[in-house]
């Protein structure tokens, strides 16, 4: 593919301008323990209206991008991380500024993301374009296999107890069924509610869900003070040399690789590839006895690969329309929210949207290379902010964007409803993830379904008999079988 062209688009000043904005509130929120980029990005889409396709999805993208990165400077220098990206950093990042060298850690941390991010992107370009083409071909059969594998992975990769895994996907799943039937076009489940003949907007909902949710669980439990011991630290030796590089290079690209595959599983997360690199660093280090002491190698393997979800979680999200996250559930409402749909046909009907998003990747984790080094050092003060002073911004911007979505305070009691129904699934401890990733790809599994029993004259053969249905089962019995045995012996 000719890469200049999107590249030059995306270096535009306006789509450049807001490629660095998104990432500089990314880095922001993502050091603020209790808030997330899932938040951010929720909060953002409405006031995304009323700009051009290409922007709106290139700083969402560049805020996702910097709120994986920005975690790592709290958990590093205060020993809470800002999102459960960097849990695994915080195992040898406060040790590191405990023995004073904050500045170290943080360093090696933004390198090791730098890296990972450039090496999913590459993976990102290999992947996409190809895949959306082979995807062209695919049956609704095959897109209705691929959907459910990726519901039934969801849930038992899901943190936890798989059974409120299940529990929450089913739910996003009956949240997703008022409205108008896709296929038939009457209206179900509406029972009587004018409101409700669009359904549940996905915007309110994931709004309630994140931020309401939080500012729920802020006002009935406040959060403890904050450490701040590493705050004070001097942040020097940040940068990486070459024999660094030449010395954890190979863990570099390993955790990198990781990260970017784990990232494209659905529903995944930037948490379990910074796990699962991290304990394979463990498994190939000659100081294993290091690790959780102080480890340089830990935070690097934990650093790259959470970072390199990004773009591995990107993969089906571009070429398939299926999203790997939690925040390309996300990211799959703002294409909608501007007109485009997700899916295979992206790339063949807006091709140069789709390549200039690629190239706004790069440029994304350039600009958060350069902003963590000049900005860690105000961030790390920032984030020792009470988030109780943040909260209430955090609840207008939340009513506001919900109510400008249509103009109705209809869709603001949604936002508030579904904000009792986050606290309350958090508070017991049910994962979000099933359930928002179970509301977005229910319409597209029913459509599928529903299309391809309609060609058929409802024969249902096809998915045990041909080839994807097939591959699909087998690999969703392979990865249940495994995740079985894991839990078990764990």
């Amino acid at each position: 593919m000719d890469f200049l062209a999107p590249l030059l688009q995306a270096l535009a000043p306006v789509t450049l301008l807001y490629i660095t904005i998104g990432v500089f509130l990314g880095i922001t929120i993502g050091a603020i323990p209790g808030l997330t980029g899932s938040m951010l990005i929720a909060l953002s889409l409405p006031f995304t209206f009323t700009m051009e396709a290409v922007n709106a999805i290139a700083m969402l993208i560049a805020m996702y991008v910097g709120a994986v990165s920005g975690s790592l400077i709290t958990a590093v220098l205060m020993r809470m991380p800002g999102t459960a990206a960097s849990v695994m950093t915080t195992f040898d990042g406060y040790p590191m500024t405990q023995n004073g060298k904050a500045g170290r850690a943080i360093g090696l941390g933004i390198a090791a993301s730098f890296i990972g991010g450039i090496i999913s992107w590459m993976f990102l370009i290999a992947l996409a374009e190809p895949l959306s083409r082979i995807a062209v071909r695919f049956t609704e059969f095959d897109f209705f296999s691929m959907i459910v594998m990726a519901l039934l992975l969801l849930v038992v990769l899901s943190k936890g107890n798989m059974i409120k895994g299940l529990i929450a996907g089913l739910l996003g799943i009956l949240i997703a069924l008022p409205g108008l039937d896709p296929i038939g076009g009457n209206y179900r489940f509406t029972y009587g509610i004018a409101e409700l003949r669009d359904g549940f907007k996905l915007l309110p909902v994931l709004v309630g869900l994140f931020a309401g949710n939080q500012i729920l669980s802020e006002i009935i439990k406040p959060g403890k003070g904050r450490v701040q011991s590493g705050i004070s630290q001097s942040l020097h030796g940040m940068f990486m040399s070459l024999s660094d590089l030449r010395r954890h290079g190979v863990n570099l690209v390993r955790s990198s690789v990781i990260g970017t595959w784990i990232g494209i599983l659905p529903g995944v997360g930037a948490n379990i590839g910074s796990a699962f690199a991290y304990s394979v660093a463990k498994s190939f280090s000659s100081e294993p006895e290091k690790y959780g002491h102080g480890s340089e190698e830990g935070v690097i393997a934990s650093e790259s690969a959470n970072n390199a979800t990004v773009g591995g979680a990107l993969v089906p999200l571009i070429a398939l329309g299926i999203p790997g996250s939690v925040v390309d559930a996300i990211l799959i409402g703002g294409l909608v929210i501007h007109g485009l749909q997700p899916g295979p046909g992206l790339y063949r009907s807006n091709p140069e949207f789709v390549q200039t998003i690629l190239a706004s990747v790069l440029i994304a984790n350039v600009i958060m290379l350069a902003l963590m080094y000049l900005i860690t050092p105000w961030i790390a003060r920032i984030a020792a902010v009470p988030t109780k002073l943040l909260l209430p911004g955090i609840l207008v911007l939340s009513v506001i964007g919900s109510f400008a979505l249509a103009n109705s305070w209809f869709d603001v009691l949604v936002m508030l409803g579904f904000s009792v129904v986050g606290f309350g699934m958090e508070r017991r401890n049910y994962p979000l993830a099933p359930l928002v990733i179970g509301l977005v790809l229910a319409p597209l599994a029913e459509t599928s379904f529903r299309n391809a029993t309609m060609y058929t004259d409802g024969d249902i053969l096809p998915l045990v008999f041909t080839p994807i249905p097939v591959a699909c089962m087998v690999l969703t019995g392979i990865m249940w079988y495994f995740m079985f045995r894991i839990r078990k012996n764990g």
